[in-house]
């Protein structure tokens, strides 16, 4: 691991491409009862922060706290259990919610949203896939072929800038990529992947051999089956 550290104002500066040219929080905020986007409800996902980074916006902005786990009136899950699961570079945030968002400040995990970076049963970061979780939530899963070019360009190279830096970030990511390709494989599916050279993919879970596809004809999924506008 490199001992040097992230200038993240630097890193959201060249991280700042919207994922689509259209207001993808318009396209899933009236499928949320909640009426707000699912990437800004807490109730939905618990953003994370690196240590660096939260040492950062702690002094730039009033917009995070520390995520108490009674954010969400409706919380169901174990604060105690979900602080555990989460790796030990990282930290969980709270923000004051979209009505209040500052874009200028939004971390990382917001700014990578739906995606994470796949890494490749031989190491090596290959692309953009989706958290499947938040297939019937998110509109941008059912619409990959709106997401603009610039956004996948700086999205590896900040991800690239992060690994460089980082290596235990690379090993979360390769560990959850591993627990990716088990769940396709048990569900008898390819994994979608949107890769670094520009194309759209389907991956064997099991071989790891890439399909090229029409980005087009990647899976859609309810509510947003019918045609985007």
């Amino acid at each position: 691991m490199k001992k040097s550290s992230i200038n993240f104002r630097d890193l959201y500066d060249a991280f700042d491409a919207p994922v689509t040219a259209l207001d993808c929080g318009l396209m899933c905020a009236p499928h949320n009862p909640r009426g707000i986007p699912y990437c800004c409800d807490i109730c939905s996902a618990v953003p994370v922060a690196y240590k660096n980074e939260w040492q950062y916006l702690r002094v730039s902005t009033s917009l995070w706290h520390p995520w108490r786990g009674d954010e969400c009136a409706d919380e169901k899950s174990d604060p105690a259990e979900l602080r555990r699961q989460t790796p030990a570079h990282l930290s969980l945030l709270a923000c004051r919610g979209p009505n209040f968002c500052e874009r200028y400040y939004r971390a990382v995990s917001c700014r990578q949203f739906p995606f994470y970076p796949y890494i490749s049963a031989d190491f090596r970061f290959i692309g953009l896939t989706y958290d499947w979780e938040f297939r019937h939530k998110c509109w941008v899963i059912s619409n990959l072929h709106l997401v603009t070019a610039a956004y996948r360009s700086e999205f590896i190279r900040a991800f690239d800038r992060l690994f460089e830096t980082w290596l235990e970030d690379l090993d979360c990511y390769a560990e959850l990529s591993a627990e990716t390709r088990e769940h396709y494989r048990k569900a008898r599916r390819r994994i979608p992947l949107l890769h670094r050279d520009g194309s759209a993919c389907l991956l064997s879970p099991v071989s790891g051999r890439l399909y090229r596809v029409a980005v087009t004809g990647m899976p859609r999924f309810d509510p947003f089956i019918d045609p985007s506008p």
